[in-house]
């Protein structure tokens, strides 16, 4: 009797472990912790407002967001992890800020928390996040520095990151017997019929400074072109160079009036109100083109891979985010970047119009955005070096290139000597600055 109760009783007690195992909660120890999040009022951001709730639902972490415009987010972050004890427990930034974040050891290495099993939820998948994302926004101190390499870490994650695709409209190249242009020669050919026959062909990015730069960058990746050679030379006087910058000055004279006052906002705007036949810029384009308050020609647009031309090259951006060094509450701000980018959180937000990060999100939406094969298709071809992420950049894209480039799209004046001009100012930045000490 003794030994059937006996018995009975450690079968018990194996069930009620192994259930106490089965519904163990990782988020229990950080329950009515408060994490605030630094990251911008874009609309990617601004959908994930809800799956942040149903993060503090289901861990019982407060979360306080500080959402800022876009161009004041840089200074307010910088000012807060500079401190002591800052109000932030994860910033969001651009891939352009990552090196400069590192270089002032204002991140937390993320390698850390790896190697911690309670924090760490066994189906994340890392290897699912497209590499060209992860290598652009959250890679730092590998090859130059901001890209990968044996030397380099992981401080961020990416959130609203973004490669290059081209928008087309179907019923225009379908009335004018023009195939998708697939590469660059094609494209040309095709903005030179459109505008013969009076259509704006494509719209673009030409205001002065990054904005103009932004354009023609998405141009010098396929076609060959760089920033830097590997000794930090600046080539942007190359053959490569000058194409793509002649090629913004085809799509300013074929395209929709206004190119040269364009920003991002304008440039898209132009094709969703229907003012140009193509766009050709980041995949962001096709949930704008399907949002009824934005868009004009939902029903309407194609989507096609960025056209190849001595190699394909699509841009690489947006945004990434991670944990200041000062951070009072790490372990809680890894576990909602974890929670935020996880397969569960990708395919959440598709759901609330958001852009995913992951191959497996894309490829399983495939049927419902058309979009998301193209995406899928492109991103190995995403360029981690499709502009340098050195602190110098800022001073290079918008002082020196966003000024020649200017001069190429609102003049007729030879392009080359313009480029020329605009290397040798680059050089003296980079000497200013030490890069060829070691030379």
């Amino acid at each position: 009797m003794n030994s059937i109760f006996k018995a009975g009783t450690v079968a018990i007690g194996a069930l009620l472990l192994s259930t106490g195992a089965a519904f163990a909660n990782p988020y229990e120890k950080y329950e009515g912790t408060t994490i605030v999040v630094s990251w911008p009022a874009l609309s990617h951001f601004n959908k994930a407002e809800e799956l942040i709730e149903e993060f503090t639902e289901e861990t019982g972490i407060e979360v306080e967001v500080d959402a800022l415009q876009y161009l004041k987010l840089r200074d307010r972050q910088l000012l807060e992890m500079s401190k002591d004890e800052g109000e932030y427990d994860i910033v969001s930034w651009v891939v352009m800020w990552k090196g400069e974040y590192v270089s002032k050891g204002l991140l937390t290495p993320l390698s850390q928390f790896y190697t911690m099993g309670s924090l760490v939820d066994p189906s994340y998948d890392i290897n699912d996040i497209a590499d060209g994302y992860l290598q652009n926004g959250g890679i730092v101190g590998g090859h130059k520095g901001y890209m990968p390499g044996k030397s380099g870490a992981m401080y961020g994650v990416p959130f609203g990151a973004e490669t290059s695709i081209l928008a087309y409209r179907k019923d225009i190249f379908e009335e004018q017997g023009i195939d998708v242009p697939a590469t660059y020669d094609e494209l040309r050919a095709a903005m030179a019929k459109l505008g013969e026959a009076g259509i704006p062909a494509m719209t673009s990015r030409g205001k002065t400074g990054h904005q103009v730069t932004a354009g023609w960058l998405l141009h010098l990746a396929p076609l060959g072109g760089k920033i830097f050679d590997d000794e930090w030379n600046p080539v942007i006087n190359s053959p490569e160079a000058v194409e793509a910058a002649q090629v913004m000055r085809e799509i300013a004279q074929t395209g929709p009036k206004g190119i040269p006052t364009f920003g991002f906002g304008e440039a898209s705007a132009a094709f969703l109100q229907g003012d140009a036949a193509m766009y050709l810029d980041t995949l962001k384009i096709a949930a704008m083109s399907r949002d009824p308050k934005l868009s004009k020609v939902d029903g309407k647009v194609g989507f096609a891979l960025h056209p190849v031309g001595s190699r394909c090259g699509s841009e690489t951006g947006g945004f990434a985010m991670g944990i200041p060094a000062n951070s009072q509450n790490k372990e809680a701000a890894f576990l909602f970047i974890q929670y935020m980018t996880s397969k569960k959180g990708d395919q959440r937000m598709v759901e609330l119009g958001g852009d995913p990060i992951r191959i497996s999100t894309l490829q399983n939406n495939a049927d419902k955005f058309p979009d998301y094969s193209v995406v899928a298709e492109q991103l190995p071809c995403a360029d981690p070096d499709w502009r340098p992420l050195i602190p110098e950049w800022n001073e290079l894209n918008i002082d020196v290139l966003g000024q020649a480039l200017t001069e190429v799209i609102t003049t007729d004046k030879p392009i080359q000597p313009i480029m020329d001009a605009a290397n040798e100012k680059a050089r003296a930045i980079m000497e200013r600055e030490g890069y060829y000490l070691w030379q």
